[in-house]
């Protein structure tokens, strides 16, 4: 037969340790050994249960007594102890629930295990300019959130008091119907899947846990972000029900629009206007880039509208693999009215130019007599 355990060492409590003491070095114990703890260590799993079940004999006035006389059939494995069963450890299992959001649950495969629900997403817009956009930069937003009650710290709970374990669900916050070979499987009417129910609810939040309020926060936007671009905030949405995890912060940016650039894609465009004689001729010219200016050949005979890039000088890509391309468009610049000089000289030129650019069009299209 095997030697029958010691609980107080296992414990680490002395023979007449009081019952807070116990309680107190149970606390310490479940917290050092719980399976959610040690990745599924199958040594701490086993200590685990020993120390529940060293817990469930000595907190037990009654218990303790039979164990302290050597009565009672108080054992590990086969002393003749009942089979380890994390749904039958009574009053223990509340504290459990407090520590780990379980009830006796041994990573997720006891029964009773309370459902821990994640808070919800949040979403701001920001506005900034198109400059910030480019650059990047750090901007200060306000978010109506909620926070954890500061009276009951988050539990719902009335200070003093604890959720506990649903009677209906074991913790699980669902419940289960059978019908022939389906089963369906529904929210908890008892306590609407949180899996604990709330006996006495905190004065001040009414056992929701939470209370409003506004939280600002500064906002490190990438360089390269377009109108529309999604900045996650990790942990920053509404906190989960009962001390759930919480939700994450999507901040939306809203870019001004500049007066010059007009992105595109990973690019941004620019209308240049040109003269009719620097179409004509061709020259150097000035043009802005999104730091400053550089300057630009345009060929002899371009056309309105021709694009010409400069490559790697648009925006940063959000990919973090370089930067853009700027498309420069040229805009031939022709003017509404001429002075008598200017109609003179547009004569002269019209005297000197290549004749009807149309015949072409008309010799394609078979047309090339007049009608």
């Amino acid at each position: 037969m095997a030697a029958r355990p010691d609980y107080y060492k296992v414990l680490g409590v002395p023979k007449n340790a009081p019952a807070e003491e116990i309680k107190k070095a149970y606390r310490k114990l479940a917290r050092q050994y719980h399976p959610d703890h040690n990745n599924g260590d199958e040594k701490a799993e086993e200590r685990f249960k020993e120390i529940q079940q060293a817990y469930d004999v000595l907190h037990d006035p009654d218990k303790r007594k039979q164990y302290d006389r050597g009565s009672g059939p108080f054992g590990v494995g086969g002393t003749g102890s009942a089979p380890f069963d994390p749904g039958n450890f009574g009053a223990f299992g509340d504290i459990l629930t407090n520590l780990f959001g379980t009830s006796g649950g041994t990573g997720g495969r006891g029964r009773g295990r309370t459902r821990t629900t994640r808070g919800r997403d949040l979403e701001t817009e920001v506005t900034i300019s198109f400059e910030q956009s480019i650059d990047g930069s750090q901007v200060s937003i306000g978010v109506p959130t909620s926070t954890p009650c500061p009276t009951c710290h988050g539990t719902g709970a009335k200070p003093g008091t604890s959720p506990h374990v649903c009677p209906v669900c074991q913790g699980r916050g669902v419940e289960t119907e059978g019908q022939g070979l389906f089963s369906i499987s529904q929210p908890c009417s008892r306590c609407g899947g949180a899996g604990t129910v709330i006996d006495d609810p905190c004065p001040t939040c009414g056992g929701s846990g939470a209370r409003r309020q506004t939280k600002r926060y500064s906002v490190n936007i990438p360089a390269g972000v377009r109108d529309g671009s999604r900045v996650r905030l990790a942990g920053k949405g509404e906190p989960g029900p009962q001390n759930g995890p919480p939700g994450d912060l999507y901040v939306i940016t809203r870019v001004t629009p500049s007066p010059a650039f007009k992105r595109v894609g990973d690019n941004v465009e620019v209308e240049v206007p040109i003269t009719i004689v620097e179409a004509v001729r061709g020259g150097t010219i000035e043009v802005p880039t999104l730091h400053g200016r550089k300057r630009l050949r345009v060929p002899p005979g371009t056309k309105h509208g021709t694009l010409q890039r400069l490559r790697g000088e648009g925006p940063p890509r959000l990919s973090g693999t370089g930067r853009g391309d700027i498309h420069y468009r040229f805009v031939i610049d022709v003017p509404e009215t001429l002075s008598p000089q200017q109609a003179a000289a547009v004569d002269e030129l019209s005297k000197v130019m290549n004749g009807d650019p149309r015949q072409s069009l008309f010799a394609a299209a078979g047309k090339d007599e007049t009608s």
